[in-house]
This record gives structure tokens, C-alpha cells and sequence, in this order.
């Protein structure tokens, strides 16, 4: 370590600046002004402790060894700090964005100081490495005759794919999308990852001989058992894709969706792409039922759509300022902090359920002690039936004794919604067509089973990411997809793999944020 004094020389935390708030809401281009190198980076850098139990990388789920490339950028030794950060991380550029930065919550520094720029200093790596020309396609030493498909190219998927092939095996992975990327490219708005990211990585990964079929919806386009007869191995990476409703009365009603209808299409629309569901926020009252990083998303992409304006429904209570005592330091703590997009605009209303939908057809004889918040558009409603919605009755909550959650009387009130948007998580992966062409054992939520080794019951079939964890993070995903590569490829050539393994299946967080 170069500089034992650093993090008392430099006190206060530097990130990234964001663009004004009226100019980029204007465009799909990043809220950020700032990326890469800046003049502070070096500083920030040398703030790292260099602790002798650095937390940081028992917090982080790919195990970076964040000191060592903290200090050699503290040195301006950029190539080798790049090369120490790809032994861990594929994705440094998609991690450096959009990670809710475990290790920084379980930083050292971060019990009396704010914690180390972590995400901050890996974006700047991986800029720097792009722009100087470090990045370059590994080649494998060897070649095997060993096959595998990956069905799914989200994190996982591609993490598997990109170890696999510099392994030396053939990897083709099939995308039902037109792009690689899963939510990276679709899910998740360009305004906080640039998709030109992923595909700066698809060349890479290309010249290093994985082979991409996008547009191939396995199960309808070839089907999963073609799959397991063609390839020694199959990766099941196909995410948790199966929404969470909120199946509430009224839910027939029109213009009600799930994030994951709307979110795609703003996406589409900035790269030139025809919509697929067409749904738009312009001039409409928009109401998003949950505050997590997805609600915030399409809080967001309403925003840039023209929406009248934008209500955020979360039912859990605001998140405190400070650490509480049951999520104690390394754990991460979900703390508040206003998103980029709640910075934007926008209503967020805590403690607070969904009791109906309402539509236009008819009229709905509300309680007497129910306020309409806006009075112009309270009239013609109707508690279910057809139509369009117009409106959604909510309730405040309270901790209860007849469950998490109990009403309370008196608190209801009826918000105007033209456009109500569902965002409450993801149940498990969509199975059914993988179920009746190759049969895989599934868990009791709903998830495709496997052992500490990434295996189903079903001979030389793995599954890695969502598909298998659960719905979780980007960054579970890449060390998912890295742990699953090491047990194919062991798998495959009967004998011990030179490939890195972060983690095992039966591994979870501490405590996953939402």
C-alpha cells in the first residue's frame, strides 16, 4: 500500500456528476456528465484502506480484490489495475453502473467516513482500458471438441459463455431477443446503461469465438430436447421472467401493465426500433405500483415520455437515513437515497397498498370517507369491468397482528391513473415449454433446481442466474455465470478446471436488497 494516511488526507467522497435535470430528461442519453478518468479519481482511489480483512471483498459477490486495483490506480498503473480487475469481473462497465455496490456497504472506511468510490473505480478502469486498447479477445490456449448451448445471453449467460470459450470449448448462445443483453438491454433504460456497452462487448466476445444466434426462441424455434441431443452440455441462463401481479378487482381494465411490458419499448424507440407493446406515458397520469430500482426506472422513462405526472406506490415505509441496528456493518443496508429518476420528478407515497382498480364505464359509489385527490377526473368510475382504467384506489399500512401489512380505516383515498404500471418482482423463470420438451426438476418456489455443482437432475444440463438463484442482482448473476462455467467445463473434460469459481450454487447474500 503506497499511502497508509490517504483516507485521512482525502475525507470527502467524489462521484460522478450528473447532467441538469431539465436537459436530460430530454433525451435517452446517460444522467451523467462525467464517466471514465477524472481529475479525481487518483484521490479517490487512495482512500482505500488497504485493510488487513477487507470486507469489501467478502461483500462483493465476484470476490474483486478491490485494494489491489484501488492501489494501482493510486499509481496510475492502469493496465495492470485493468488486469487485475477482469481476473474477477467480465462486465466491469455494466457492474461500475448499475451494481447497488455490496462491497461498499461492507467497506471499512464506511463506519466513520463515507465508504471508497468502489463502483466509481471500476468504471474508470475498464474507460480507460477500452480507450488505451487493453481490452483484447483472449484467445484460448487449446481447443476441445466439447460443445455447449447457453439459452439466454442476461449476465449469467454471457459471463458462462465468454469463460467457456476461452476454456477452448465451442459455445453458441441462443437469444430470443433481436440483441444480447436480456434486462441489460431491454429492462434496464439507456439513460442508466448505454447499450452500445453491450455491444462493444458482443465484439469482443465474437473475436474470441463465441457464436450468437439472436431472434431463436428455444422451446418454439428449436426445441430444448434438439438442444441436449446436438451439444455435450446445455446452460440454462434464462432469468426469472415469470411478473408478480397485483390481482386486485379491476385488473381486466386497460392500461394496466407490467415494467417489463413497458419498459422494452422506450428502449426500442431510442435505437430506431418498431414498439412491440406500444405502451406510452405521454399526457397520461401514470402510477407505478413499487419503489424498488425498477419502479424508479420507469419513473424515469414516464418522465422522458411526457407524462402528466408520475406516482410511485411503495407499501413498505421509506428506507432510513442511516444504518438500522438489525442490518449491522458488513451487512448491506439498504438505505434512502433518491434515485437519478426520483431526482427527475415524481410522487413517492410509502406505507401504502393497492385495494382496486377503477374504469371509466359506470360509476362506483365510493366509502364516505374516501378522499379523491383529483376531483376532474373522479366521476365515472366503476370498481371492475371493462374499459379503460381510469383511477386506483389505495390504503395506507401498518405493521399488524393479523399479518405484515394491515389497513388502516379510514385512509383510503382514489388516485386518477391512465396508465398504472405493476413492478413488484418477478416469480421464477417461465419453464413451461422446458418442462414438456426436457424435463428438469424444479424448486419449491418455482425455480429449476441444481446441486452445489450447477447440475439438474437431467444429465450434462446446468442453470445459472435467476433461473436457478431466484431473481437477485447483476453482479450475482456474473459470479453465477463464472461458477457454472468452472462445472461445465469440469464436466466436460472429466478433470479438475483452470477456470475461477467465486461461488457456489448454495451460497446467498446476507441481506439482497430489493
Amino acid at each position: 500500500m503506497g499511502d497508509p494516511r490517504g483516507f485521512m488526507k482525502v475525507r470527502e467522497r467524489k462521484n460522478y456528476a450528473c447532467r441538469p435535470v431539465e436537459e436530460r430528461i430530454k433525451d435517452w442519453q446517460d444522467v451523467h456528465s462525467e464517466s471514465g478518468v477524472q481529475s479525481w479519481t487518483v484521490q479517490q482511489a487512495a482512500r482505500c484502506m488497504d485493510c488487513g480483512t477487507p470486507f469489501c471483498m467478502t461483500g462483493c459477490p465476484l470476490g474483486n480484490v478491490i485494494p489491489e486495483f484501488n492501489d494501482l490506480i493510486r499509481m496510475e498503473r492502469w493496465e495492470d489495475a485493468y488486469n487485475r480487475l477482469s481476473t474477477t469481473n467480465n462486465f466491469p462497465e455494466v457492474t461500475g453502473r448499475i451494481c447497488p455496490a455490496l462491497c461498499e456497504s461492507a467497506c471499512v472506511l464506511g463506519i466513520h467516513q463515507p465508504a471508497t468510490t468502489i463502483c466509481n473505480d471500476e468504471q474508470a478502469i475498464i474507460e480507460k482500458a477500452w480507450d488505451e486498447g487493453y481490452v483484447k479477445p483472449l484467445q484460448a490456449q487449446r481447443f476441445t471438441d466439447q460443445t455447449v448451448a447457453i439459452v439466454g445471453s442476461g449476465p449469467a449467460g454471457l459471463a458462462c459463455a465468454q469463460q467457456l470459450t476461452r476454456a477452448g470449448h465451442t459455445v453458441v448462445v441462443y437469444e430470443k431477443d433481436d440483441e444480447i443483453g436480456g434486462l441489460m438491454r431491454y429492462g434496464i433504460p439507456n439513460f442508466k446503461l448505454d447499450k452500445r456497452l453491450i455491444d462493444r462487448r458482443r465484439k469482443q466476445m465474437e473475436a474470441e469465438g463465441t457464436v450468437f444466434r439472436t431472434s431463436v426462441n428455444v422451446g418454439k424455434d428449436v426445441a430444448w430436447d434438439e438442444l441436449h441431443t446436438r451439444y455435450d452440455a446445455v446452460v440454462v441462463a434464462i432469468g426469472s421472467s415469470v411478473p408478480r401481479d397485483i390481482n386486485i378487482p379491476g385488473r381486466e381494465l386497460d392500461g394496466i401493465h407490467f415494467a417489463m411490458e413497458y419498459l422494452p419499448d422506450a428502449t426500442r424507440r431510442a435505437y430506431g426500433k418498431e414498439p412491440v407493446n406500444n405502451i406510452d406515458a405521454k399526457d397520461k397520469h401514470v402510477v407505478v405500483i413499487g419503489g424498488g430500482d425498477t419502479g424508479s426506472d420507469c419513473l424515469g422513462t414516464a418522465i422522458r415520455q411526457g407524462a402528466k405526472d408520475v406516482t410511485v406506490l411503495q407499501i413498505m415505509p421509506r428506507e432510513p437515513s442511516e444504518r438500522p441496528d438489525n442490518q449491522p456493518w458488513p451487512m448491506y443496508s439498504r438505505l434512502y437515497s433518491k434515485t437519478t429518476s426520483m431526482q427527475e420528478g415524481g410522487t413517492y407515497v410509502y406505507n401504502t397498498d393497492s385495494v382496486r382498480y377503477i374504469g371509466e364505464n359506470g360509476e362506483e359509489e365510493l366509502p364516505e370517507n374516501a378522499q379523491v385527490l383529483n376531483s376532474a377526473t373522479a366521476s365515472g368510475y366503476v370498481t371492475d369491468g371493462s374499459g379503460k382504467v381510469t383511477g386506483l384506489r389505495i390504503v395506507q399500512v401498518a405493521p399488524g397482528e393479523n399479518g405484515p401489512f394491515t389497513h388502516q380505516e379510514g385512509t383510503e383515498k382514489v388516485i386518477p391513473a391512465d396508465l398504472i404500471l405493476i413492478s413488484v418482482g418477478f416469480l421464477h423463470p417461465d419453464t413451461r415449454m422446458l418442462e414438456r420438451q426436457l424435463p428438469v426438476e424444479l424448486d419449491s418456489r418455482g425455480n429449476i433446481a441444481r446441486n452445489d455443482d450447477f447440475a439438474t437432475d437431467r444429465k450434462g444440463v446446468f442453470v445459472c442466474g435467476d433461473a436457478g438463484r431466484g431473481q437477485s442482482l447483476v453482479v450475482w448473476a456474473i459470479a453465477e455465470g463464472r461458477s457454472c462455467a468452472a462445472a461445465v467445463d469440469r464436466y466436460l473434460t472429466d478433470s479438475d478446471s483452470e477456470l475461477p469459481a467465486p461461488i457456489v450454487a448454495s451460497q446467498r447474500p446476507l441481506s439482497l436488497p430489493r
